[in-house]
């Protein structure tokens, strides 16, 4: 799921690197979403890339690779400095037996139902996302007290805390958390993301587990934690 202007900013870069061969400069993409600030669209392009629609390429200026598009949009996928060859992106997965704490299999008895909220992704708060009509089945003995629910994880900003793209991760509503902890945090009452959350200070610090994204400081009153990491479920 994306935002209007994440969905337009793929569109623009999609479009200028299969016209031009080059990614736009951040004040070509800022005047084509008529954005007032780089600032702005230095978030969408992190927001993007959490979600896998592009990467950036190391140590070249000006390099971004659309990896893919959404569903409801048509046509080739362009990389930097490539022609299109007009086939979609299809990654390669090596499923393995990969372990983490509070990771269970569904049991067949003694579960209990959580609300399945979707796909966690930027512009949508949880409280958007509140359909009871989606559940999900979780041991009972997985939670401990309190109101909780289930996300669907899109992207690999977490990957190297265990927390694969697809994976469905299980959290205690509340919103509070202690310093070290993985949570769903509201940034700027538009997005929302998974990361661990760290205070320094007066600020707080988003911190990936995937050493290709960047740590992002907020104030205070900018970060609103709406739930905190208790468990999570991963089918093979």
């Amino acid at each position: 799921m994306l935002t209007r202007k994440q969905y337009e900013l793929l569109v623009y870069l999609d479009k200028e690197l299969r016209k031009k061969g080059v990614s736009p400069s951040f004040d070509e993409m800022k005047d084509a979403l008529g954005l007032k600030s780089k600032s702005g669209i230095h978030r969408l392009i992190t927001g993007l890339e959490e979600r896998g629609f592009i990467r950036r390429l190391p140590h070249r200026a000006r390099a971004i690779e659309v990896l893919r598009l959404p569903d409801n949009m048509d046509g080739p996928v362009a990389k930097a400095g490539q022609k299109t060859t007009g086939k979609r992106f299809a990654a390669n997965v090596i499923e393995g037996d990969f372990k983490l704490a509070g990771v269970s299999p569904v049991a067949d008895s003694e579960s209990v139902q959580l609300p399945l909220y979707g796909r966690i992704a930027a512009g949508t708060p949880i409280e958007a996302l509140r359909d009871h009509s989606n559940a999900i089945g979780i041991p009972a003995d997985m939670i401990g007290k309190g109101e909780h629910y289930a996300l669907k994880i899109e992207g690999d900003s977490m990957i190297d805390a265990g927390i694969h793209d697809g994976d469905t991760v299980i959290f205690r509503r509340s919103d509070t958390a202690d310093n070290g902890s993985i949570v769903v945090a509201l940034v700027e009452d538009t997005e929302v993301t998974l990361k661990r959350l760290r205070r320094k200070g007066a600020s707080i610090a988003l911190e990936p587990a995937n050493t290709e994204y960047e740590t992002r400081i907020f104030g205070p009153d900018q970060v609103k934690v709406q739930g905190s990491l208790v468990g999570l479920i991963r089918k093979y």
